[in-house]
């Protein structure tokens, strides 16, 4: 099955926390840390973890937003919206091919 193949080529968002926060972050473009924190019900180093290896990997950028007090968010970038979109793609096509 060359749909499971292309998704398994993919380890960056085979795990599924890090799948959550680029579907959360793909309509909205960026997010605040704890925004992340609250949805996904993670711990923060979890969650900074997962951020660090999508950042690593140029899916996202991580930086702090001064306004009433330094705040951290999170950018969807270009390579992180486009792989992500592959990867469903990818996923809707496995599904397909299982199922029948």
């Amino acid at each position: 099955m060359e749909a499971l193949r292309e998704l398994s080529s993919n380890n960056v968002l085979g795990n599924p926390i890090r799948l959550a926060i680029m579907l959360y972050l793909l309509p909205r473009e960026r997010a605040l840390f704890r925004d992340l924190l609250e949805v996904l019900e993670v711990t923060p180093g979890n969650l900074d973890s997962h951020l660090k290896t999508l950042e690593r990997e140029g899916y996202v950028e991580v930086f702090k937003i001064i306004a009433d007090r330094p705040r951290t968010a999170v950018k969807i970038t270009d390579r992180g919206a486009e792989e992500t979109g592959k990867y469903l793609k990818a996923l809707k096509k496995a599904l397909e091919e299982i199922e029948g």
